[in-house]
């Protein structure tokens, strides 16, 4: 399979590399980010475009892909709605014209076209769109995600919080699964969901964890 990974650099997207890059049958991994990636591979290639409004420049370089990972995102914190919406919807319907095969988008838990919470609105819409396209389009819901094997958010305030509640993780797991998962696991569900698992096609962090395996 090649798979084209968007936000490879972010805690979410370095868990999707990740397990691409370790599943045998993906062949062929293409992250598209605005400047070169640290992570190189034999089946690993990156392509760099500033962008992510036009992806036509790139387009051939994406083309004959099996699956699109979109794990792109910034914190809403501080931004307004026009400034909130080109990560989080346009850029992930511009991939998803682009970039062939299955399309897997990475919202967040509590997501909802008509929430009052502007990020929550602006994810929600966003799945309405892409899960009315002619393909297959799964979106994960994750609540709380553990890093593992060393992967870190590029956000400095949800590194502080990760650190601080990493202890709580094993309880939380147990007493709240629908919110729990990991780095690891959601990455393995999207490779999963390229290979064609049966799955909803919206997604919360327990069934994350069940396609996971």
């Amino acid at each position: 399979m090649k798979i084209v990974v968007f936000g490879a650099s972010g805690m979410v997207g370095q868990g999707a590399l990740r397990e691409c890059l370790l599943d045998p049958a993906v062949d062929s991994v293409v992250t598209v980010g605005r400047s070169p990636s640290s992570v190189s591979d034999p089946k690993l290639r990156h392509v760099v475009h500033a962008d992510f409004g036009d992806l036509s420049p790139v387009a051939s370089e994406l083309a004959g892909a099996d699956a699109c990972f979109y794990c792109m995102g910034v914190t809403s914190a501080g931004l307004t709605e026009a400034e909130y919406t080109p990560v989080t919807h346009d850029y992930a319907l511009e991939a998803a014209r682009v970039v062939g095969g299955t399309y897997v988008y990475v919202s967040g838990e509590g997501a909802g076209a008509d929430s009052k919470t502007m990020w929550a609105r602006v994810k929600g819409r966003t799945e309405n769109e892409l899960l009315a396209l002619d393909r297959p389009v799964f979106v994960l819901r994750p609540g709380f995600i553990q890093p593992r094997h060393g992967i870190t958010s590029r956000t400095r305030i949800y590194r502080y919080v990760y650190s601080w509640s990493s202890w709580l993780f094993p309880v939380l797991r147990k007493v709240a699964p629908k919110y729990v998962t990991t780095t690891e696991l959601v990455g393995r569900a999207m490779v999963a969901l390229a290979k064609g698992a049966p799955a909803e096609r919206v997604l919360r962090s327990d069934g994350i964890n069940r396609v996971a395996g």
